[in-house]
């Protein structure tokens, strides 16, 4: 079986803990970072520990047995199904200032089957421990991201041998290169540009046309957008959450979205006034319809664009955090069903009320389900003033 060598996991984990943790500073000495490590990524988990000891920290190290998922839903009753220690969880994000986990799985089938509700009303569980998280975040007392380790149930799901799916990794993250954590700061750099850009435009509407997509979407009031800041390796996105209820017209998915060990093609989404009035696939339209009746994942949570220049992905990995920044001949676009993300808010996040949230237009849900479209597109700004003005033409961004 493939494994990336030494100087690679190496130079990934130098990445995750140096630059991806810490909003694209890193970690600093004394603090502490929670390795969120599944069994079958164990090789990664050496190069992650000795990274944050090197830098100072200190790791709590949290292995994820492969296999009992399946096991737990086939068996587990509702009052199991209902059950988290959340003072332990709760106790976890108290002592901790960094998160990172690392996105891998030995079975891409486990679920295959399985009633989704018990699956949706186990995630629902961890609602207390998200909101907390989110809560230090908003203090600016908390960071975190996600990386990806390829394992051969991942590759085989995408069509790909091992050591090809890990050579998209190291492409797109940069590991192919002596000093990667240079490159992120260069990549992060281009982001803070476009995004400064986007928000200084003060966008009230965006309109997104083409073959597959005729979609307006309203930015709403005290809005920025957002890229890069270490959350998410790879990350070459720009996005912002936007207003869930000027949304409508339609948009279709040419990409496919892996879904709770399914795969879920060809979705069509139609909106109007800001809900999903219709959603069709050719496979698994069922499961999609499923995971859209669950409370508030009828409604956009973030809107988002990926410059083809930027981007170093090009194929279907089978895994949202590589799926929705994949560049090719004209980028991609998507929407994600569901939460929104707070920090696209211009104002006060930590200190913010629920009725100000709602009033804004910031959806809230224990979903948040990323579709993606790489097809040509065109996308027209209207600005506060009333003016139009093109954004996004080819694949690339053009203000």
């Amino acid at each position: 079986m493939f494994t990336p060598n030494t100087k690679i996991l190496e130079r990934y984990a130098d990445v995750l803990i140096n630059f991806a943790l810490g909003g694209g500073a890193g970690i600093k000495p004394g603090e502490v970072v929670l390795l969120c490590v599944p069994e079958c990524a164990r090789p990664m988990l050496q190069p992650l520990h000795d990274a944050v000891l090197k830098s100072g920290g200190h790791p709590i190290v949290d292995i994820i047995p492969d296999g009992l998922q399946r096991s737990f839903f086939h068996l587990a009753n509702d009052e199991q199904i209902d059950y988290r220690p959340m003072r332990r969880l709760l106790g976890t994000v108290e002592d901790c200032d960094h998160r990172l986990y690392m996105i891998a799985e030995h079975e891409k089938y486990e679920l295959a089957g399985i009633d989704g509700t018990k699956v949706m009303n186990r995630f629902k569980t961890i609602k207390p421990y998200r909101e907390a998280m989110q809560k230090k975040e908003n203090e600016g007392k908390f960071t975190w991201t996600l990386g990806l380790y390829g394992t051969e149930a991942m590759a085989s799901f995408a069509g790909m041998s091992l050591e090809e799916y890990w050579g998209e990794i190291i492409n797109a993250c940069y590991l192919d290169n002596d000093e990667p954590i240079k490159r992120w700061q260069e990549t992060e750099a281009m982001l803070t540009t476009l995004t400064g850009k986007l928000t200084a435009m003060n966008i009230e509407w965006v309109h997104v046309v083409g073959e597959d997509v005729d979609l307006k979407v309203k930015i709403g009031e005290k809005r920025k957008w957002l890229g890069g800041s270490g959350r998410n390796i790879p990350s070459f996105e720009v996005f912002t959450s936007p207003d869930w209820r000027g949304t409508d017209g339609w948009i279709r998915y040419n990409m496919p979205l892996s879904y709770q060990s399914n795969i879920i093609r060809w979705i069509k989404l139609e909106f109007k006034d800001g809900l999903v009035v219709n959603a069709t696939a050719t496979e698994n339209e069922s499961l999609l319809k499923e995971m859209i009746a669950q409370k508030d994942a009828d409604k956009a949570g973030e809107f988002s664009l990926t410059d083809r220049r930027l981007s170093r992905i090009t194929k279907f990995m089978g895994e949202t955090l590589y799926d929705e920044n994949v560049g090719g001949p004209f980028g991609n676009t998507h929407i994600a069903l569901g939460m929104a993300y707070k920090d696209a808010y211009t104002g006060d996040v930590a200190n913010t009320t629920d009725e100000e949230w709602t009033r804004l237009g910031y959806n809230d849900s224990v979903i948040h389900t990323d579709m993606m479209s790489t097809t040509d597109r065109t996308v027209t700004a209207t600005l506060q003033d009333g003016s139009e003005v093109v954004i996004y033409r080819g694949g690339e961004f053009v203000i």
